[in-house]
């Protein structure tokens, strides 16, 4: 019961990080920037996250720890949102989710060079099998070629603040490091926001979008997914995470009318069957017993 609790924890937070994009696509028609968009998101929802730290009694991180992880908020996450959220201007939502999903393969690499990982056959293949199915989707692509390059962007910077995380990662919770870094990510547009001039929403449905946005799109999954990590392990949740891209695309073409053409779909395929393979290898490797 456990397991298929922790399953089911991780699929809702996929789900609901899929919805990100479609959020931003409606708050960008309410004519909400990007700056005071990603202020508002990260402002709630570092409130949240202090309460619920403040209630578990958990202590807040010091020292070497806390300078790290405001690195990692105000120089990566706010970073990747800005260049995710800009992404979807130019390009079809999908495109974008599923570009986003090479991050996996970047921490690839990275860890080779950095951590001095091996690369086993599988691993490489797995590389092949996304860099080819990122030339397809690249390709046809749905929007300015902007879009695109921005997505993939915003998965090398994801992929560099998780390098950097795997070592602060061993010294804090999950809910005291997500306090720091929505909390500084959220200066950070704070500062940016009222230098550029705040645009808040002028109508209910552009204050529902805010709202959906802070619930469903972060709030709920980041909840989730902590929850969901302490069940079933590390590895196991990145491979069930990768259905965040394939919602967004359903509801993309549901919702917005976006036709992704056969040739974007398959490059999207292999990605997310090499984003597979990846994990399942990595499964594989390690006991998750034991982490």
């Amino acid at each position: 019961m456990k397991r298929l609790t922790g399953i089911l924890l991780i699929a809702v937070s996929a789900a609901s990080f899929g919805t990100l994009a479609i959020f931003g696509r409606y708050a960008y028609t309410e004519n909400i920037d990007t700056f005071t968009l990603l202020f508002l998101r990260f402002g709630f929802s570092a409130a949240f996250m202090t309460l619920m730290l403040i209630l578990r009694k958990e202590p807040f991180p010091h020292g070497r720890i806390l300078a790290q992880l405001i690195g990692m908020g105000g120089i990566g996450y706010a970073g990747q949102s800005f260049l995710y959220l800009t992404a979807i201007k130019y390009a079809s939502a999908g495109l974008v989710a599923l570009l986003l999903y090479l991050y996996p393969f970047f921490v690839a690499i990275l860890s080779m060079i950095f951590l001095k990982e091996k690369l086993t056959r599988t691993k490489a293949f797995a590389l092949v099998l996304a860099l080819f199915g990122t030339a397809l989707t690249v390709g046809p692509v749905s929007g300015q070629i902007i879009g695109a390059v921005m997505a993939i962007v915003a998965a090398l910077g994801y992929s560099i603040y998780i390098i950097i995380g795997a070592n602060v990662m061993k010294h804090v919770s999950a809910l005291q490091s997500s306090v720091v870094i929505f909390t500084s990510a959220g200066a950070v547009y704070s500062i940016l926001t009222f230098a550029n001039g705040i645009h808040l929403p002028q109508t209910n449905f552009g204050w529902m979008i805010i709202a959906g946005i802070v619930i469903v799109s972060t709030i709920i999954p980041v909840t989730a997914f902590l929850a969901g990590l302490e069940r079933i392990g590390p590895t196991n949740a990145a491979m069930l995470s990768t259905i965040e891209p394939i919602v967004t695309v359903l509801l993309a073409t549901i919702l917005f009318g976006d036709k992704l053409l056969p040739i974007v779909l398959l490059g999207g395929g292999l990605i997310l069957i090499a984003v597979m393979l990846l994990t399942r290898t990595e499964l594989r490797s390690n006991d998750i017993s034991g982490i």
